[in-house]
């Protein structure tokens, strides 16, 4: 699998999954900008891309603030001539009781997991059409599959993922553009960490595979529904879960 000559949009890569999905991108030969809110750990993401002898780019950018979205990929495609590959990878958590939820955890988890997504393709999308080429893939979650008490306004952005995602790919499926969803499971990040070690041991127990992903496992997979090699996939979900959920 190569990606030599395309250029990939990674939003919150300063960290996490999206820091290894910018990596792996970058092992495998695209040009990355890298998106997010710390242009102090995108730097860091970037120079260890360069040290490795890859390519990349920084673009600070907070995905709730639809201006800094436009700002930041017109920079991105006045810099680098291009957007090859869009990795819909932001995203936070305002965990709480359905009953207790305030408004304001609402919206901030809606905007920045699911509007900015839509956002974020529409800036893609014209120049994509026109090269009659492109990979949108948005990182979703087991929990936007399942549900989990206490994460309805984090369960319901993630599934609205999945819609968005099935219906960009019938939009754009005959200019040889694929959409596509990964769906990580209990990965071991700075967001899950912050989850009841009770959950964590319960879920862990339901793992066929008997141990909790990395951001790596999803990086190789965000990588290959980049590549040539999945060009007849699309509108489909990729479960990177440890076999948590089948099916």
């Amino acid at each position: 699998m190569t990606l030599s000559g395309r250029v990939a949009f990674v939003t919150g890569a300063s960290q996490g999954i999206g820091r290894a999905c910018a990596i792996k991108l970058a092992q495998s030969g695209a040009t990355v900008a890298l998106a997010a809110r710390s242009q102090e750990k995108l730097e860091e993401v970037a120079q260890q891309i360069r040290t490795a002898a890859g390519n990349a780019a920084v673009f600070p950018l907070d995905v709730s603030n639809e201006e800094q979205i436009k700002t930041a990929f017109k920079s991105a495609i006045g810099q680098l001539g291009k957007i090859d590959i869009l990795v819909n990878n932001a995203g936070v958590t305002r965990d709480q009781l359905v009953m207790r939820m305030k408004r304001a955890d609402w919206d901030t988890v809606l905007n920045t997991n699911l509007t900015s997504a839509y956002l974020c393709i529409q800036q893609v999308i014209s120049s994509m059409l026109k090269q009659r080429w492109g990979r949108i893939i948005n990182i979703t979650s087991v929990f936007g599959q399942t549900g989990q008490a206490g994460q309805a306004n984090y369960a319901s952005s993630k599934a609205g993922l999945i819609g968005l995602t099935m219906a960009i790919a019938r939009e754009v499926g005959s200019r040889s553009i694929t959409c596509n969803a990964v769906a990580p499971g209990l990965i071991e990040t700075a967001m899950t960490s912050n989850l009841p070690s009770e959950l964590k041991e319960s879920a862990l127990k339901n793992i066929p595979l008997g141990r909790n992903g990395t951001p790596e496992d999803v990086a190789s997979a965000v990588a290959f529904l980049s590549s040539e090699e999945a060009s007849y996939i699309t509108g489909h979900v990729l479960n990177v879960n440890g076999g948590l959920l089948m099916g």
